[in-house]
């Protein structure tokens, strides 16, 4: 079974999001085990009120520590992938961590520490919108590789 972990640089407030999310963790357990870990702390709230370097700083140190066996950043500047390339992740690898930085992105070396760097889309979405559409297509790519007909 594959474990699957999504980190972001958000302060976690209950909403209508929540709800579609749990309805996504539901019917990704399945296939996974997947968590949700939202990563903010004074130290980046500090950070992001001195300037952008230094909360890019901030958000590279809570990262860091949390970083796993296979770890995915999603950046604008990251490769487009359609959800069947996307699904071949699934096939190689079964404990995936991804992660969302804050709203100053990552910093240039930090994305090295990478195994890989793929964006969702060209425009820029709110955390709770990106983390909604990473479940989707984390459902999609399970799906493909299961052979269960959601995909289609």
């Amino acid at each position: 079974m594959h474990k699957i972990k999504i980190f972001s640089i958000e302060k976690h407030k209950k909403d209508e999001y929540d709800l579609i999310l749990s309805d996504f963790e539901k019917m990704l357990s399945k296939y996974a085990r997947i968590e949700s870990i939202d990563l903010f702390n004074k130290k980046i709230a500090q950070s992001q009120k001195i300037n952008a370097e230094s909360a890019k700083k901030s958000y590279s140190d809570a990262i860091d520590k949390n970083l796993g066996n296979y770890n995915i950043f999603l950046h604008e500047r990251g490769e487009f992938l359609d959800s069947m390339e996307f699904s071949k992740i699934f096939n190689k690898e079964f404990n995936v961590n991804f992660y969302i930085a804050g709203a100053y992105g990552f910093e240039e070396n930090f994305l090295k520490k990478a195994d890989r760097v793929i964006s969702l889309s060209k425009i820029t979405m709110s955390h709770k919108i990106a983390k909604l559409v990473l479940f989707e297509q984390i459902y999609r790519a399970l799906t493909i590789v299961n052979k269960h007909p959601y995909h289609k």
